[in-house]
């Protein structure tokens, strides 16, 4: 038996690549959010690259390196920032657990 292959519009296919390429997400972070295999999500970023060039690609490797990190530590505190806020939902007696 083999298995159905899902088709996704090329709308979607767009949107999944521009959540990797635009936002620096992770693809095995987006593919897990969308349901879709991160291996076709990397051929749909791939295929989004070679007709998007990225004015990007201009920054210097200090610059990259500086907005990564940037970036990751906006994920980091929005993390936190859920974390907390949950931590005062229970700490109040808010849960509905």
């Amino acid at each position: 038996m083999g298995q159905k292959r899902s088709r996704y519009s090329p709308e979607f296919r767009e949107v999944a690549a521009k959540e990797v390429v635009e936002r620096s997400r992770s693809t095995t972070e987006v593919a897990r959010e969308l349901g879709v295999l991160e291996q076709t999500l990397g051929n749909w970023v791939k295929k989004y690259r070679e007709t998007h060039p990225a004015e990007d690609e201009e920054l210097p490797v200090s610059d990259r390196a500086r907005l990564k990190e940037l970036e990751r530590r906006v994920r980091e505190l929005g993390q936190e920032n859920e974390f907390l806020g949950k931590s005062a939902v229970v700490s109040t007696g808010r849960c509905n657990t």
